[in-house]
């Protein structure tokens, strides 16, 4: 889901005289992937003022000397230089060539100079490294690819980095996860100056959902064992894949500390340096990406698969996955299932659970929730889902389809120990 600032002073800065609101420079570099980079362009660059979509003029600028080197040996030739940029009012960075590389000093120059004459600075992908580097996302909200996140908060732990965000708007800032969720920024950036009736007629030109998010179970959010390459030469990765193989065993961070023959001050310490992110933080989210596994794969219940992942108890499994996949465990299931196509996947993941029957003339590839059959009209996920949230004799929860409650996203700093979740923002 992206997050939207309901309220940045810095997003009413006066744009400088010589800038102009429909003006977009889009910041290329050698090396850089020829995909990312083109989303801007085609979005930006092209006249579909005939489809109801208002024109931008682009300037596409070199970042450093040519050559320009791109995907599959091309080189490309920038019309411009960094001097164009002092024309812009909306300013790209596509993903960077490499994480590991600083940015060209006169590019990051540049970039401060335009954010400070108001223009609106965007970074997709891993082009929020380059937005970090020139401190452009110090105290901010950011998001980049989940791959590349912790090390974007261990890099700049300044940055309140969220990876399980399509995009985030902190008004005069904003930034990209991966590659779809580029054009998704963009749509939303179109949407933001012209309206949603340009941004839904420039999503049919480009055959795409005109507003995706990722608290819609059709958009899952993507969650992985990944930890930054440097982990694997350090004495912490044999703890860490200790943990990773007994997920089903109640442990907590004491538990990985001792291995380490560290104490849990050390162990915390050096688990954040590494990984951008507190070990209970982590370890909670390896659990609920267990447990969205065997949502996915098997048919154990809600309460089997809690007690199968390390969860002491339903209840906690249910808190955790819902504040890292804004749904419940049984309402993620229904609709996972529901988009699966019929006769994909093992015979298992298909049959009706306990309390579930097969829907007439379906031969039970097709799933309803017996709640789900009774409800004429509804979809079998949003029965599912309904069903999934109440407790004995259909008595719903107190915290049923609650709203998600703010968290501190990672590289927000010490002191909670909780996953990280979207801020309380409106959906733009």
């Amino acid at each position: 889901m992206s997050q939207d600032s309901a309220a940045v002073p810095d997003a009413a800065r006066k744009l400088a005289a010589r800038r102009r609101r429909e003006i977009v420079a889009v910041l290329l570099f050698s090396g850089g992937p020829i995909f990312e980079s083109s989303i801007p362009l085609s979005v930006f660059g092209i006249d579909r003022q005939d489809a109801g979509v208002p024109r931008y003029r682009l300037l596409v600028c070199a970042g450093e000397d040519a050559p320009l080197r791109t995907t599959g040996g091309l080189e490309l030739s920038a019309p411009y230089g960094l001097e164009a940029i002092s024309r812009a009012g909306t300013v790209v960075v596509p993903a960077w060539r490499s994480i590991t590389q600083a940015p060209p000093p006169a590019a990051l120059d540049a970039l401060r100079r335009a954010h400070e004459e108001g223009a609106r600075i965007v970074g997709l992908c891993t082009g929020a490294f380059v937005l970090a580097a020139a401190g452009l996302l110090d105290g901010r909200p950011a998001t980049t690819h989940w791959m590349y996140a912790p090390t974007l908060a261990k890099r700049y732990p300044s940055v309140h980095v969220d990876p399980r965000e399509l995009f985030v708007d902190d008004g005069d800032v904003l930034t990209s996860a991966g590659t779809a969720a580029g054009i998704d920024l963009c749509l939303h950036i179109v949407r933001t100056d012209h309206g949603a009736d340009a941004a839904n007629a420039l999503a049919r030109r480009l055959v795409v959902p005109p507003r995706r998010t990722a608290s819609d179970l059709g958009h899952q959010r993507y969650l992985d064992r990944s930890l930054p390459e440097e982990i694997g030469a350090d004495p912490l990765a044999e703890v860490v894949a200790w943990a990773l193989e007994h997920l089903h065993e109640q442990f907590d961070v004491e538990t990985l500390a001792a291995r380490a023959y560290m104490s849990r001050r050390t162990f915390d310490r050096r688990f954040r340096s590494l990984t951008g992110s507190a070990p209970l933080q982590w370890l909670i989210t390896q659990r609920v990406l267990q447990a969205q596994r065997l949502l996915e794969t098997s048919d154990y219940s809600v309460d089997e698969v809690a007690g199968r992942c390390g969860f002491r108890s339903p209840v906690a499994l249910r808190g955790h996955f819902r504040r890292q996949l804004g749904a419940s465990p049984a309402a993620y299931r229904a609709a996972y299932r529901a988009r699966r196509p019929q006769g994909g996947g093992s015979d298992s993941a298909l049959r009706p659970e306990r309390g579930e029957r097969a829907a007439p003339g379906s031969g039970g590839s097709e799933r309803f929730p017996a709640a789900a059959v009774a409800g004429h009209g509804q979809t079998p996920a949003l029965a599912a889902a309904e069903a999934g949230e109440q407790g004995e004799a259909g008595k719903p929860r107190s915290d049923a389809f609650a709203s998600r409650l703010p968290e501190a996203p990672v590289g927000r700093g010490a002191g909670r120990p909780v996953l990280p979740s979207q801020r309380e923002r409106p959906v733009g």
